[in-house]
């Protein structure tokens, strides 16, 4: 069925292309425009960077910061 629609195999936006083990840079890209069509910078951005954790420092220990302690630009980063 695939072969008879004009844009061929998993052009969906609801769902990403699967990955077949084959043709990984075609799936790379594919999926790259799949994530970047919901938010380009946020969700590509902890993609290639790893998620936002906001960190505290108590007597040169570093530990992720509580919830509650979180400021309002933090949040935002999350």
């Amino acid at each position: 069925m695939a072969d008879k629609l004009p844009f061929g195999e998993c052009a969906s936006i609801n769902k990403p292309h699967l990955f077949c083990g084959e043709n990984y840079q075609l799936w790379k890209i594919r999926m790259k425009f799949f994530v970047e069509s919901f938010d380009f910078r946020k969700i590509w951005n902890a993609i290639t960077n790893g998620p936002f954790i906001p960190i505290c420092q108590k007597d040169k220990v570093f530990s992720e910061k509580p919830w509650s302690q979180w400021t309002k630009s933090e949040s935002k980063k999350v």
